[in-house]
């Protein structure tokens, strides 16, 4: 077996309308498919990213909060490459969007920073 990248990142939102603005309009991701599942009451939407991979946003009655902090075991954040970061956190702060202060990873040296989605994901933009 040889993994090829990663296809995609699945989200549970809670406020659905409010989350596909943050992500295809606020974030700029673009709309591949959106579907209504009656039998679910559950919207899915699928969103491109540049490099080909994806984020499904699906919304569920009901579904229980995540617990982002403190740091629960589990999936910890998403990151999202960008060319700069310092123009990406302006870009979102232009957009009342609270952005940490920029920082350094003491390994790789490169520039990183969090913000988060309309549910409290964590959210990184990490500078290539």
């Amino acid at each position: 077996m040889e993994l090829l990248g990663i296809h995609h990142a699945a989200i549970i939102c809670s406020d659905y309308a409010r989350s596909k603005h943050f992500y295809s309009n606020v974030l700029k991701l673009k709309v591949i498919n959106e579907h209504f599942r009656a039998a679910r009451n559950s919207y899915k939407l699928d969103l491109a990213m540049p490099d080909g991979s994806q984020i499904e946003l699906f919304s569920f009655d009901g579904a229980p909060v995540r617990a982002s902090y403190p740091e629960a075991q589990g999936l910890r954040h998403l990151a999202f490459k960008v060319k700069n970061v310092a123009q990406a956190k302006l870009y979102l702060e232009s957009q009342n969007i609270t952005v940490e202060e920029i920082r350094v990873d003491e390994i790789t040296g490169k520039k990183f920073t969090f913000f988060a989605d309309p549910d409290n994901l964590p959210l990184e933009l990490y500078e290539v």
